[in-house]
């Protein structure tokens, strides 16, 4: 009773202060761990490339909905589709980009509207005159002819521009609300020389006040990767915002993403490095457009490098040759840029990894039992079109053309942030504490240092205890003062909705001392099995029903924790790692179509897919 009538006299009293009741005095001893708390303690889930009717590579095929439709089906809403299907996500997003593509920005809702400006343009009339005549195609034909000229045919009316990222900025201001959903606004620069893939998504870290102060730089601007930096540098002094650019897609760039030279030919040198290390901190591996952690030809040792691959050639009719693999994939691309920071002090390719859809309906859809589509042509539907339209390739024949059935439903970034904010978001991916999955939201965290063991593993305040004694993914590990091997323990959590793990992997590349490269792909954790010397027991098995479209979790483990420590570590070897978790088989989405749609799974597509998860590397440097 005199505790209660103390709280009570604490209540009504209205005279005392804290440090009048007996009692309260502060002492030594905080008794909340939280208030100096400052680590990462969230994973957020978004999309950073979706685009909307504003891109004309979408608004002039068929997707009607506009960059307010597309956050609000983000954040959880039913939206129907350009073709009439009601959508909805099972889960909303944490924060989307909508980068829609720089060129001829807006265009196709302008010719919905009729805008006078376009019109009075002769480029304006030809696209309204063959829409008028029913000749959509007949329009997309005189669009991306023009497109590939190269010269902008609207470039006398920049207010065009203009008023299109106006409306974008404005969309993203509205439905951004700090602590429950972010809306970052970006574009797409769609730099395609030859037709080749070097496209970029430029990412501002403020709103629409410093993002309304410049125009997108578009492919009409320039081809070259340089110049679009020098633009970025720029556009920071002139917004008074932050800018990162996340490329995407060196599957379709046929050697040129990672090349060996600039695009004007000419060799690397330091500055060249410097500027694409601070300029491209991200690259986004894996979308619906392949995926890009690396090819069978390039880690033969590794069983599961083959997924979702994407090979025939670029985006035009130009097939792909095997020399031009090694430049156009992650994986190797980290490999090399051990090398060039062994020789010029600077890594190019010091990039973190993201997952994100590249999706032209509006809808960032990624679940296998949900997916939309690449384009509004091919949403869900029993046409053949769904499976039989060429989106890669094109102009091509069969040797380079890609089908709509090969489009992955992928992916989504998983940002470890404090706060869903925009600056919170903007920094973690700045700093590349981030990882890519292939659609699922299965969480992953990991940690380096040299103190490590086993036992950390179960710990109650393991990301405390991580952070407070090594370092997490997108991070460098400094040298240990007695050469000390580094040491990992990571944990995995599957998707709530999803399906069980079935195993934990580390990937490591390692520069030789004669300046070689190489890798090796290390199991450190089975589900559901024992971990043997040389990996997984066996794999996993497959509990896919095809004909039912449906799976269960008999197999695998729901939560993964692995620690490792490398037992061929050389202190004097630049090397990275970075952590690959594998889910158990589910059905893939055209197995899920064929449920639904009563059509035939086509012909080399498989029937179930394991989802997967890359987190952006921990990178070991040795003392100079």
């Amino acid at each position: 009773m005199k505790r209660l009538s103390l709280f009570v006299a604490m209540i009504f009293g209205g005279m005392a202060s804290a440090q009048d009741i007996p009692g309260t005095q502060p002492t030594a001893e905080q008794y909340s761990p939280y208030p100096k708390q400052s680590f990462p303690n969230q994973v957020f889930f978004g999309d950073t490339h979706l685009h909307t009717s504003y891109s004309a590579d979408a608004g002039m095929v068929g997707n009607v909905l506009g960059p307010d439709d597309a956050f609000r089906f983000a954040k959880g809403e039913t939206v129907t589709s350009s073709t009439g299907v009601e959508a909805r996500l099972e889960r909303s997003l944490d924060f989307l980009v909508v980068a829609d593509h720089a060129e001829n920005l807006g265009l196709a809702p302008l010719l919905a509207q009729k805008d006078p400006t376009l019109l009075s343009t002769a480029f304006g009339q030809q696209l309204d005159a063959a829409l008028e005549a029913d000749d959509p195609a007949g329009a997309w034909s005189i669009w991306s002819q023009s497109k590939a000229g190269g010269v902008d045919p609207l470039a006398d009316h920049p207010e065009i521009y203009v008023n299109a990222w106006a409306n974008i900025t404005e969309a993203a201001e509205a439905h951004n609300e700090p602590g429950l959903f972010t809306a970052l606004i970006g574009f797409e620069w769609t730099s395609n020389p030859g037709r080749n893939n070097l496209h970029r998504n430029v990412i501002f870290r403020g709103g629409k006040e410093g993002a309304d102060n410049i125009v997108p730089f578009s492919n009409f601007d320039s081809f070259d990767p340089e110049d679009l930096w020098a633009w970025m540098e720029q556009a920071e002094e002139t917004t008074g915002q932050r800018l990162l650019a996340i490329p995407h897609n060196g599957n379709l760039s046929n050697g040129l993403m990672f090349d060996e030279v600039r695009l004007s030919g000419e060799p690397f040198d330091v500055d060249y490095f410097t500027r694409r290390a601070r300029w491209e901190p991200l690259y986004e591996v894996t979308q619906m457009k392949g995926d890009g952690e690396t090819h069978p030809m390039l880690s033969p040792d590794d069983e599961f490098a083959d997924f979702e691959t994407w090979d025939k050639g670029q985006l035009g009719p130009e097939p792909k040759t095997p020399e031009m693999l090694p430049r156009e994939y992650a994986r190797m691309a980290l490999r090399r840029g051990l090398g060039y920071e062994a020789e010029t002090g600077v890594n190019p390719f010091k990039f973190g990894l993201v997952g994100s859809t590249d999706a032209h309906t509006s809808l960032s859809t990624t679940g296998e039992n949900n997916f939309f589509g690449k384009v509004s042509a091919v949403e869900p539907t029993a046409d053949p079109i769904r499976f039989r339209e060429v989106v890669g390739g094109i102009g091509g024949d069969d040797i380079v053309a890609q089908y709509a059935w090969q489009t992955s439903a992928s992916g989504l970034a998983a940002v470890w942030s404090r706060e869903n904010t925009r600056e919170s978001i903007w920094d973690a991916l700045a700093r590349k504490e981030v990882y890519a999955t292939t659609g699922t939201r299965l969480r992953v965290r990991v940690f380096a240092g040299y103190g490590f063991g086993e036992a950390d593993l179960p710990r109650a305040d393991f990301a405390a205890y991580g952070y407070d004694n090594g370092v997490p993914m997108g991070a460098d590990l400094p040298p240990a003062s007695d050469g000390a091997s580094p040491r990992f323990v990571v944990r995995a959590l599957r998707d709530p909705d999803g399906a069980n793990l079935d195993r934990i992997q580390i990937v490591k590349g390692w520069l030789r001392a004669d300046g070689t490269t190489a890798e090796k792909v290390v199991d450190i954790a089975c589900g559901g099995r024992n971990l043997l010397a040389d990996g997984c027991d066996g794999p996993v098995g497959d509990t896919v029903d095809r004909q039912a479209a449906t799976w269960t979790n008999d197999i695998g483990q729901a939560i993964l924790a692995g620690f490792w420590e490398d037992p061929d570590f050389d202190p004097t070897q630049r090397a990275f790692y970075y952590v690959r978790v594998l889910e158990i088989p589910t059905p893939r989405w055209t197995t899920y179509d064929a449920k639904v749609f009563g059509v035939e799974i086509p012909e080399g597509a498989p029937i179930s897919i394991q989802e997967r998860a890359y987190t952006s590397p921990i990178w070991y440097t040795p003392k100079e």
